[in-house]
């Protein structure tokens, strides 16, 4: 009897050490809340769950996840009264502490039980509940785990227990995690205040922005600018490093070549020329990319383009430092702007490339993009620039009139889940200029 009981205590550590470690790999409070539901279901042996995050703080971010549940399920559970619940008696007990677990073994002959609740749990198909606080000493109340019994059943002690050691580190790693997205949260705000609040309008062109922050964001920007004479700057750009500091200088760097740009905006290279020499005397640690177009859009009275020949088009002269090539999209030819070999700024004793021209056709877009598009697809740098040309080739005609769905379509062929919340590594910063 000795022997059976060590073997199984052995047997009980084992598993407790191998869903731990799983615990710990998750990267992201999604992935904390999915990989407690599924391990808290395998320990007490339900099929169905769902975790309701909320903190006690009232700092959120709020939300709930279920397993096995659709999202109708989920709305369904959420019309029963919250103190009928188990879940909901935890995340209501009050400030005297944390409530224990709640088992429910019976909702379908409980007399007592709320009848909205028996209707929603005969609808869903469970007949029984388990619900476990989820609370730590420095934290407070992060929410309640609950999980869902086909028949009427409730954890044997040998379950409670496992699943109480469990909840405890669990909720120690949900604590982390959680404070962990509350600052990407931080900095994704701070992020979008450093970027252009509105894009300006100038006659001859239309421009769209996109700005998706990942879970190592660091100093992507990009800038769009009104110049003398009817002129527009575009600008793009990735300062190394990520947390505070990047932020702290990407919005620097913005603000300068803003300056520089409305100063000598014709001469890109001029432009770019300045911003290394201010980031060598500045952030002499710290490098950037960059990309400065100067743009002068077909006047008005060519915007159908019967005079787009030379000298009636539209012209742009650009300059790069270390930075992705331009994509043209439009109907006759996608291709990239073939741009000079140069190094990143900071990178030189003294840095100088020279600039390129070309001249758009009326109807075509110029996609400018940070290299956090291509370093986020995981392919090695060739095989990411040939899925990016082949989504651009690929953008329905429909969609050519408007640099906007330009942009998303590009993006949600690269990188699928990106326009759905996904945030998984670098920041990808695109900015499209369609053409009259």
């Amino acid at each position: 009897m000795i022997q059976d009981r060590l073997a199984g205590w052995v047997s009980d550590l084992t598993t407790l050490h191998e869903l731990t470690e799983r615990l710990a790999r998750t990267g992201s409070l999604d992935e904390t809340l999915d990989e407690l539901l599924r391990a808290g279901a395998a320990l007490v042996g339900a099929r169905r769950g769902m975790v309701v995050l909320e903190p006690a703080d009232g700092r959120g971010p709020a939300s709930t996840v279920g397993l096995g549940l659709a999202h109708a399920d989920l709305g369904h559970i959420e019309t029963v009264p919250r103190s009928a619940t188990g879940y909901g008696r935890i995340l209501d007990g009050g400030t005297a502490g944390v409530p224990g677990p709640v088992a429910q073994a019976d909702l379908l002959h409980d007399a007592a039980l709320d009848p909205r609740h028996r209707e929603v749990a005969a609808r869903l198909g469970y007949a029984a509940s388990y619900a476990l606080p989820l609370a730590t000493e420095d934290a407070g109340r992060l929410g309640a785990a609950v999980w869902f019994y086909d028949e009427p059943a409730e954890p044997v002690e040998r379950q409670r227990h496992l699943v109480g050691l469990y909840g405890r580190y669990a909720t120690e790693h949900l604590a982390r995690m959680l404070e962990l997205e509350r600052t990407r949260r931080q900095m994704a705000v701070i992020a979008d205040e450093l970027l252009p609040g509105r894009l300006p309008r100038i006659p001859g062109v239309r421009l769209a922005a996109r700005h998706l922050t990942g879970t190592r964001g660091g100093g992507e920007w990009y800038d769009a600018l009104p110049l003398p004479e009817g002129a527009l700057g575009l600008a793009v750009g990735s300062v190394s490093g990520s947390g505070p500091s990047a932020l702290a200088a990407m919005g620097r760097l913005r603000a300068s070549l803003r300056a520089y740009a409305v100063m000598e905006g014709e001469d890109p290279v001029a432009v770019l020329s300045d911003l290394e020499l201010l980031l060598r005397l500045t952030e002499p640690a710290r490098s950037a990319t960059a990309l400065f177009a100067y743009c002068e859009p077909a006047p008005a009275a060519h915007a159908d383009g019967s005079g787009s020949g030379s000298g009636s088009g539209s012209k742009i002269v650009l300059a790069g430092a270390g930075h992705t090539p331009p994509l043209i999209v439009g109907q006759h030819r996608t291709e990239f702007v073939e741009t000079s070999l140069s190094a990143p700024l900071g990178m030189l004793a003294c840095w100088e490339a020279p600039s390129v021209e070309f001249c758009p056709a009326p109807g075509e877009t110029v996609l400018l993009y940070t290299d956090g598009l291509l370093r986020r697809t995981g392919d090695p740098m060739d095989r990411a620039f040939t899925r990016l040309h082949t989504a651009a080739a690929g953008v329905p005609k429909a969609m050519r009139d408007d640099p906007g769905a330009v942009a998303d379509h590009v993006l949600r062929t690269v990188l699928p889940d990106a326009l759905d919340g996904g945030r998984d590594g670098e920041d990808v910063v695109m900015l499209a200029a369609r053409f009259d």
